[in-house]
């Protein structure tokens, strides 16, 4: 059997999306910015995913929504352009984000810290979550920026977002969220929470790969990051890709549809894999489940290398990852891990299942064999495991099992 449990990384395609993307090849190519019939026939298709995205993340007319290549080129473009507009000016200098966002945000801000711009990376609690009293305390009159994801890529976590974005207005700071891992798993409406700049990605949703948003409220607009032509109202020159966002806006109503399946159906699934995990001894999940959204789950187990685990997983055909993929060459400890403080041989240990509204009953029951048998397999070859201490800590501040 073959069980696909990394869908924070990417998702499967939706038929429905593909069939809505496939005329738009080899029967509808015309290129939209052209005059002749060809490029009309896109018009329409173009116009009707557009407002399926703007309806998705509930944005107005007034606001603006820009098709991107992916979540990582938004968060660049939102943090390069807060450069220009108040970091080289000298209008402000500072930024906020949290110490777990994903690594296009963390990179971005490490590098504009080479340029000159102070950066505060702020911690999460014990339960993997940025409290939005630390957001508050750490705003000055310099900040420019604040960036705090609406889910946590690695553990699932909730961030309080509408409450760091009313902060934020409070405070007269723009607020940044990437809420890639949000969309089809939560409910997500602009026109509710004060967010400035929000980002999208397709293929977290069971939409095409290579295709992004990035919302911007109104007369928060952006210096454009790609500049050449008129296309995306300025905002981001070159040729539309039509096909990605027509598969964009099939995806995101599909799973803003689905999400009753995902808070329900989903949810019990994971929680039935969570809690065959937990009977396990010295295994640690982050995060409590109403915490947390519905699909994912960051479980340790004690003395197991992740790395170890995956091997004896994708050897049985599991599919499931020991954090980002974007990060997924680097075999350090995961930094969630060691944010929430877990010990040094814990924070190695994390391996990461993320279900879909595709998988099923059947494969759960077959993971959690797989992971049962692993586990004792692992552990009777572990020599951290074998020699530790009976009754040692959990090396983590949060509720062991």
């Amino acid at each position: 059997m073959r069980v696909y449990l990394d869908n924070n990384a990417t998702t499967i395609v939706d038929p429905h999306v593909f069939a809505a993307m496939e005329p738009f090849f080899v029967q509808k190519y015309g290129n939209p910015n052209s005059l002749h019939q060809f490029a009309s026939d896109t018009h329409k298709p173009l116009k009707e995913a557009m407002q399926k995205i703007y309806a998705g993340i509930g944005a107005s007319n007034e606001d603006s929504v820009v098709v991107t290549s992916c979540a990582t080129e938004s968060n660049n473009w939102v943090f390069k352009s807060i450069y220009f507009e108040y970091i080289v000016t000298g209008r402000k200098n500072h930024i906020i984000v949290s110490e777990v966002e994903h690594p296009s945000i963390i990179a971005s801000a490490k590098f504009l810290e080479t340029l000159g711009c102070k950066v505060t990376y702020l911690p999460i609690n014990h339960e993997g979550i940025v409290e939005a009293d630390t957001v508050r305390d750490f705003i000055t009159d310099k900040t420019a920026l604040v960036s705090i994801m609406w889910v946590n890529n690695e553990t699932g976590a909730i961030f309080p977002i509408e409450e760091i974005a009313q902060i934020c207005a409070e405070k007269g700071v723009l607020f940044h969220t990437d809420a890639v891992q949000a969309i089809g798993k939560l409910p997500v409406d602009v026109s509710t929470v004060p967010i400035d700049y929000l980002t999208i990605s397709a293929h977290k949703f069971h939409g095409p790969k290579g295709v992004g948003a990035l919302y911007m409220r109104k007369n928060k607009e952006l210096t454009p990051l790609f500049h050449g032509g008129a296309q995306m109202g300025g905002f981001r020159s070159g040729t539309l890709n039509v096909a990605g966002i027509v598969g964009m806006g099939k995806a995101i109503e599909a799973a803003i549809d689905g999400l009753d399946f995902e808070i329900s159906e989903v949810r019990e699934l994971r929680d039935r894999l969570e809690d065959a995990l937990l009977d396990l001894p010295d295994t640690f999940v982050v995060t409590p489940r109403e915490k947390r959204v519905a699909n994912t789950i960051l479980v340790s187990f004690r003395g197991i290398e992740g790395e170890a685990m995956l091997w004896d997983l994708n050897r049985a055909g599991i599919g499931a990852s020991t954090g980002s993929a974007c990060a997924s060459e680097d075999l350090e400890s995961n930094p969630v891990m060691e944010a929430i403080g877990a010990d040094a041989d814990l924070a190695h240990t994390a391996i990461r299942f993320s279900l879909s509204r595709y998988t099923t009953s059947e494969e759960i029951d077959y993971v959690i064999d797989v992971v049962k048998e692993a586990v004792v397999r692992l552990r009777g070859i572990s020599s951290s495991y074998a020699y530790a201490p009976e009754g040692h800590s959990d090396g983590l501040d949060v509720k062991s099992h």
